[in-house]
């Protein structure tokens, strides 16, 4: 049996010879959604560093072109991206390899919440929550597969999904069912497109300070919230969610596909707080002076 167990390993694919690259190949592409502000910016910051040319997309021109003026035209090539609308995200990809020769990465990062309990939650609302954080991934994740898969040398696409896709928080339920829907696209990617050495994975931030989450810190005592609610007693950077996704895009991710990673400083492992009892404490009246 033994023997007979060694022949049949003997015709299986091996990792023989295989050497792991110390780094990834220089002239590497990436393209990045939502690359304006916040997360998509710091990703683009950090591949450019490590040798990458990105082209950005966003909704924000004036942001992408301040990252064109600080990167140079030579690194980053920037277009008006609205993730919603297919022909957009079709012409961003296309642009990787008119613009820089090729293909390599793509990170679906562009997002966006709202606030607001399921029962008196406006469907146009919880709609465009899942148009942008859902839809808008999937059609990035359709073209990547397509431009990676057409060009055959393998690649990677990187998904940012969230830690309330695992995680839910009370009035959030637009953006915790996208989230757990990327992840479950995510999924259903790397299994489909493993066969074209396409790797796909999903990063999920916890508390990331940005401009979109920048509204938390003018009430006093909610960031506490949940920093209190994190083991590392913080809460990210942009900076730090772009090495993790640098990571499983680069080839020293080389057989890393259809995982869920957080960067959320151990969050994950405590109950989300919740949100709408803290902004209610927060902002209830004192007590009447005598």
């Amino acid at each position: 049996m033994a023997a007979a167990a060694r022949d049949a390993s003997d015709r299986l694919p091996s990792s023989a010879g295989l050497e792991v690259p110390s780094a990834t190949p220089p002239g590497q592409v990436g393209v990045v959604t939502g690359a304006a502000n916040g997360i998509g910016r710091a990703v683009a910051r950090h591949f450019v560093a490590q040798g990458w040319r990105v082209v950005g997309g966003d909704v924000d021109e004036a942001g992408l072109a301040a990252l064109t003026a600080e990167l140079g035209p030579d690194a980053f090539a920037a277009a008006r991206c609205d993730v919603t609308v297919e022909d957009d995200v079709a012409s961003l990809v296309d642009l990787a390899g008119s613009r820089f020769g090729r293909l390599d990465a793509v990170v679906a990062n562009a997002g966006g919440g709202s606030n607001a309990q399921i029962a008196d939650h406006d469907f146009a609302e919880w709609r465009r929550v899942v148009d942008l954080c859902l839809h808008g991934a999937f059609l990035t994740v359709k073209h990547a597969a397509r431009a990676l898969r057409d060009a055959g040398h393998g690649g990677a696409i990187v998904t940012l999904a969230s830690l309330n896709a695992v995680q839910p928080g009370r009035g959030m339920g637009a953006y915790c069912a996208a989230k757990a829907g990327v992840v479950a696209l995510t999924e259903v990617a790397a299994l489909e497109l493993g066969r074209h050495g396409i790797r796909v994975n999903a990063v999920a931030p916890g508390l990331v300070r940005t401009a979109a989450t920048g509204p938390m810190w003018s009430l006093p005592g909610l960031v506490e919230e949940f920093v209190d609610n994190t083991p590392l007693g913080r809460f990210a950077e942009p900076e730090e969610v772009a090495s993790l996704v640098y990571f499983l895009a680069s080839d020293q991710a080389s057989f890393v596909s259809g995982g869920l990673y957080g960067v959320d400083g151990g969050a994950r492992t405590r109950r989300y707080p919740d949100m709408i009892a803290a902004i209610e404490r927060l902002t209830a009246p004192g007590p009447a002076m005598s």
